[in-house]
């Protein structure tokens, strides 16, 4: 079945208040269409700390208003990237911050599943990077009833991590669960100066959502082939996966939004057509 294509929450319009990436409160709906006159199969939304109370993904009302859209334009929302857990990170130290969040998750994987949704990304990145041992345990403590929700309403909770492939894999092994599953981004991966043979290798058929941007080793974001993603070699091994899941478009954005992204869809054609 041929991947389908997406882009992340935002990169379409113009930044919400000054922000790389955010759920657009109060103009979410223009991207749709957008997306819709692009070619495009999906928008994976976006869940921020900021603004959570006003986010369509947690109330009745605005899954309604989820759903409107996506039957006007068809234009799916299949993927979640929760960024609110980047914010208040399940395993945080704080009793009353990790007790909110697994609330939240919960309450996301409820609705997820009326929506659809295959994917919930969890960031483990940054500042829920996790960097050590007390840490990762925690994690797989805090996220063991969501990973049961989650097996009963069929809906991946997919990890990104900055972990390197081994004690990535060992942390996947250690849920033993069918629902935690990996999110994939080639840029973060060429930040990070991970080797993609040796991701694949560990975690390769476990992939199901695909972040697609670039970055400099130990650098930003920069437009599609400009960094040190290597786009040859990740498309030749993914092509062996047999990976059925979406390519999400995380790329490179300026203030505006959807120029820069059309250039950048065409670069990429080419080796997802």
């Amino acid at each position: 079945m041929k991947n389908k294509i997406g882009v992340m929450q935002g990169r379409l319009l113009p930044k919400y208040q000054d922000r790389y990436q955010a759920h657009p409160v109060g103009y979410w709906h223009d991207e749709f269409f957008l997306a819709q006159d692009i070619g495009l199969d999906y928008i994976e939304f976006i869940l921020d700390f900021n603004d959570a109370k006003d986010n369509p993904l947690l109330n009745d009302n605005g899954l309604n208003e989820i759903s409107a859209v996506v039957d006007k334009t068809g234009v799916k929302v299949k993927t979640i990237c929760a960024d609110y857990f980047m914010e208040a990170p399940l395993h945080s130290e704080d009793l009353s911050v990790s007790e909110q969040s697994e609330k939240v998750l919960t309450k996301l994987l409820y609705n997820s599943a009326k929506l659809g949704v295959s994917d919930i990304v969890i960031p483990c990145v940054d500042q829920s990077s996790l960097n050590n041992k007390v840490k990762i345990d925690n994690f797989l403590k805090k996220m063991q009833p969501s990973v049961r929700v989650a097996e009963a309403l069929n809906v991946n909770l997919s990890l990104e991590t900055d972990l390197a492939p081994k004690p990535f894999a060992k942390l996947l092994e250690n849920f033993n669960s069918n629902k935690v599953t990996v999110n994939y981004d080639i840029g973060n991966s060429a930040a990070l100066g991970y080797d993609i043979e040796e991701e694949f290798a560990m975690y390769g058929d476990l992939i199901t959502d695909i972040h697609i941007k670039d970055r400099e080793l130990m650098g930003g974001s920069v437009i599609l082939g400009n960094g040190n993603a290597d786009f040859d070699l990740f498309f030749s091994i993914i092509d062996k996966h047999n990976y059925s899941g979406p390519y999400i478009m995380q790329s490179y954005r300026d203030d505006e939004g959807v120029d820069i992204f059309k250039k950048q869809l065409e670069w990429l054609r080419p080796y997802i057509s």
